[in-house]
């Protein structure tokens, strides 16, 4: 038995439990009438007009679509920008843990566009395989830049991309023996980090090279330029997913750190110019090129997305004219299906060429004019899986550049928040809280373990092929499905286009 005093207790606190309850339940009704009159009564959403209360759950579930879209509505090969498949062989190469399927492929074989590989009756054996050739960039340069590394990564700035996240990649890159992108964002302290390789990319607005008016510095640029690491210098003319418009970074994601390294203030929308003030036409690019380049000693080239083949043709003829001295020592050709964190719909979807159709283009223009051994080509643009590499490397690109995947690598899962300060994963916020998922240690190994695997799995294909080492694959080793189902192989298909 329950003394007087404890049953006085438990009765009282019973009675407070039963009063809390109901004001919980007052106040909720009293929300829920609320809410309903106010979605009743307003003009703006239709459907929360028409269906009170129960119409908010729709923008609930729009937004958490962008999560788990790709765990329970999407097919494996069906989900764009980059499918689950896609994504299940980046994340398995990253952690390096074994990448076979089994039962059967999920990709449709005879989709029209598809690349098959020619494989030979003869594949080469792995006693005969050797490590990919060195390539020399600006052989004619004070500094030239020599590597047999064939994938690297893309250009992403500080600032696009988080401190753990840019210290990962540095790091990563360094351990797999490829190149760093700095993007457009400047140099900072956190691209050093692991000592790879760098290539320093100069946007419109010049960020970490800029004056108090946006130009040009020569001293800044001499100092960048003075870091063993820094390697190639480029020339961002236009980027895929947004040709004729210039960079975009938000202004809560400008932190004072970054406003310092890029020059600008802090807490304010940072936009680019469309282009180059001082870049008019291709003999003022070839200047500009010429002009960084006696002034760094580094090789120098630049970026570009093409529009069309008689743009291309012109630029060319320029340089041929110019003479081979005045060429860039290398173009790094982006496709219009390519990524940013901010960008307007309209060029993202619709504007500008994909490399499956220019990659061809600009090969056979520098072969036609006698400047393909001159300038070397690099190419990105979704070649997130080893097909998509070992396929330009068939086309003729000498590097292949890749951003998306090796985010992938950090731990990207697609969530589209990459505009946005709230990337729940850390890898494109500056919110510290959600940076602490991205663990610098772990995530550079598991860069590192993509890269490499990446370039294993080309070789695969190349051993496949029957040629000893990647840059040994070319036009007769890969075919493409036309609209009659049948496949042509790419130097034939090519040269129709052309």
């Amino acid at each position: 038995m329950l003394s007087t005093e404890t049953q006085a207790i438990l009765t009282n606190f019973f009675q407070w439990a039963a009063l809390l309850f109901i004001v919980a339940v007052g106040i909720a009704v009293f929300a829920v009438v609320f809410i309903y009159l106010s979605d009743k009564f307003q003009t703006k959403h239709a459907v929360k007009r028409n269906y009170p209360v129960i119409g908010r759950f729709r923008y609930y579930f729009e937004h958490l679509g962008e999560f788990f879209r790709q765990y329970f509505f999407a097919m494996d090969r069906e989900e764009l920008p980059f499918n689950r498949a896609q994504r299940s062989w980046v994340y398995r190469a990253s952690k390096n843990i074994d990448n076979t399927i089994a039962f059967g492929s999920t990709r449709d074989t005879k989709k029209v566009g598809n690349v098959l590989f020619v494989n030979c009756p003869y594949p080469t054996l792995k006693k005969d395989a050797v490590s990919p050739k060195s390539i020399t960039v600006g052989e004619d340069c004070p500094n030239p830049w020599i590597t047999n590394s064939f994938f690297g990564i893309s250009a992403m700035s500080f600032g696009a991309l988080s401190e753990p996240a840019v210290k990962a990649l540095s790091k990563g890159a360094a351990k797999a023996g490829t190149w760093l992108n700095t993007g457009e964002g400047g140099l900072s302290p956190h691209h050093l980090t692991g000592e790879a390789d760098i290539i320093f990319q100069i946007g419109t607005a010049k960020y970490g090279v800029r004056d108090e008016d946006g130009n040009l510095d020569d001293n800044k640029l001499k100092s960048v330029a003075g870091h063993k690491q820094v390697k190639l210098i480029e020339l961002k003319l236009a980027q895929g997913a947004k040709p004729g418009k210039g960079g975009i970074l938000p202004g809560e994601k400008v932190t004072a750190e970054i406003a310092a390294i890029r020059g600008i203030k802090s807490g304010v929308d940072s936009i680019s110019p469309n282009r180059h003030p001082e870049i008019a036409n291709d003999d003022e690019l070839l200047d500009m090129i010429n002009h960084i380049r006696e002034v760094t000693g580094k090789p120098v080239g630049f970026k570009t997305v093409i529009g069309s083949p008689e743009n291309l043709e012109a630029l060319i003829l320029t340089i041929k004219n110019r003479g081979k001295e005045a060429a860039p020592d290398f173009i790094t050709l982006d496709s219009s299906d390519g990524g940013t964190g901010a960008a307007p719909m309209t060029l993202m979807d619709d504007m500008g060429l994909t490399i499956r159709e220019t990659l061809p283009m600009l090969i056979d223009a520098l072969v036609r004019h006698d400047l393909r051994a001159r300038i070397k080509v690099f190419v990105s643009g979704k070649l997130v899986n080893p097909a998509d590499v070992a396929w330009a490397l068939c086309v003729g690109a000498d590097f292949c550049n890749n951003a998306r995947g090796f985010m992938f690598a950090l731990g990207c899962i697609q969530s589209l928040q990459c505009n946005k300060n709230t990337c729940p994963t850390g890898v494109t916020t500056h919110n510290k809280k959600l940076q602490r998922g991205l663990v610098v240690t772990e995530k550079s190994e598991r860069v590192a373990h993509y890269a490499k695997n990446m370039m294993h799995a080309v070789g695969v294909i190349a051993h496949s092929c029957g040629v000893k080492e990647p840059r040994a694959l070319n036009r007769s080793h890969a075919r493409i499905v036309t609209d009659n189902g049948f496949s042509l192989p790419i130097n034939e298909l090519y040269t129709r286009s052309n």
